[in-house]
């Protein structure tokens, strides 16, 4: 019973980080990534369809992400799907392929990016200890049910408690290598 529920407890910590991570993707950290216009979706034939699926985006410089669009008549719609975004970026095209230079980031822009780094981070520990509490309530039910031993209960919210640990600690490794990525020159 008890390892089920840990099982299940690790699952969804696993799941939230690795849904923090891909939130962390789509902050810029001054160098091209074509991950940034992930989020970005282009009216395409009246439906809206993920950037990713209409061109090709590649990163041929540090700074410079090139989108080549498989229809060139999808120019006009990316470049407005860009400027709508929160990129802050602007498109410019050759008839052909969009670039997207990435400008430096200011130092009051990398503060901003930082905090909201840690905000997510705070966010992702909040869902962490949210799964903690669930699984131990879970445990403590089957203590009240008779399933389990007060023994068997103290040491599954042990074990639960340690992997909570486990992951948060794993997620301010993140946080800190995403501030320092933000942070750097």
């Amino acid at each position: 019973m008890v390892p089920e529920i840990k099982k299940d407890a690790e699952e969804k910590m696993k799941k939230t980080i690795s849904v923090y991570r891909e939130d962390l993707q789509s902050i810029r950290a001054g160098r091209a990534n074509p991950s940034l216009l992930d989020k970005i979706t282009v009216d395409y034939y009246g439906q809206a369809t993920p950037l990713n699926q209409v061109a090709g985006i590649s990163a041929p410089e540090p700074r410079l992400l090139a989108i080549t669009p498989w229809d060139a008549s999808l120019i006009p719609a990316i470049e407005k799907a860009i400027l709508k975004s929160e990129l802050g970026i602007t498109p410019s095209n050759d008839g052909k392929i969009v670039r997207l230079l990435i400008p430096h980031l200011t130092e009051e822009r990398r503060k901003e990016l930082t905090k909201i780094v840690r905000k997510n981070g705070e966010n992702a520990k909040v869902a962490i200890r949210n799964i903690r509490r669930d699984s131990i309530d879970e445990v403590k039910k089957l203590e009240k049910s008779k399933e389990i031993s007060e023994d068997d209960r103290k040491d599954g919210e042990e074990q639960i408690q340690k992997l909570t640990d486990k992951y948060i600690e794993e997620l301010d490794k993140i946080t800190k290598s995403k501030e320092d990525e933000l942070m750097e020159i």
